[in-house]
């Protein structure tokens, strides 16, 4: 069964929000509000339709991704936040599939990193490395194996370093 993945449409993002929630249904580290999040993301200005993905199996939307604009110090970069798989579908390679290519269209659009909140286990495989190496910090208390932070243009994040500002759409009660 092909999987594709493309560019999510206006006509699907109630389907998507309904596939982002029932991933994080059963989510240990979660608020169960990933859905809304990806709401508000896309009414702001930090929001990128490019790349804002789906993965489609058999014509059903099976997974989601999300790269949004942050800034650090005055210089654009991105966060992943969230990918989500649906249930049903994980552990097929669909969450690594939705995550190289963000990576692979985010790097074509000439953005320098991506920044990621997430399980220090599994983001290195695909290049994360603590943020702090990078002079980069989180604007809130977080471990520092779980804020990461990839490179998409080679030896372009050694011009940022300072603190994340993540759009405020990020920190808002749905």
């Amino acid at each position: 069964m092909a999987l594709k993945i493309r560019m999510e449409t206006p006509l699907e993002w109630e389907t998507v929000e309904k596939v982002v929630q029932e991933a994080f249904e059963t989510a240990e580290h979660t608020d169960h509000q990933e859905h809304r999040l990806v709401h508000r993301l896309r009414e702001s200005a930090a929001f990128l339709p490019p790349l804002s993905l789906v993965a489609e199996k058999e014509g059903r939307i099976v997974g989601h991704i999300l790269f949004t604009k942050v800034q650090v110090e005055g210089k654009i970069l991105l966060a992943l936040a969230p990918v989500s798989v649906l249930l049903e579908e994980r552990n097929r390679g669909i969450g690594s599939r939705l995550i190289q290519e963000g990576h692979k269209r985010a790097a074509a659009l000439g953005y320098p990193g991506v920044i990621v909140l997430g399980h220090a286990a599994y983001y290195p495989r695909f290049g994360y490395r603590p943020a702090e190496e990078y002079g980069i910090a989180a604007p809130f208390p977080v471990p520092h194996d779980c804020f990461l932070v990839k490179e998409l243009q080679e030896n372009r994040l050694s011009q940022v370093q300072g603190t994340v500002e993540y759009a405020k759409e990020f920190f808002e009660e749905s």
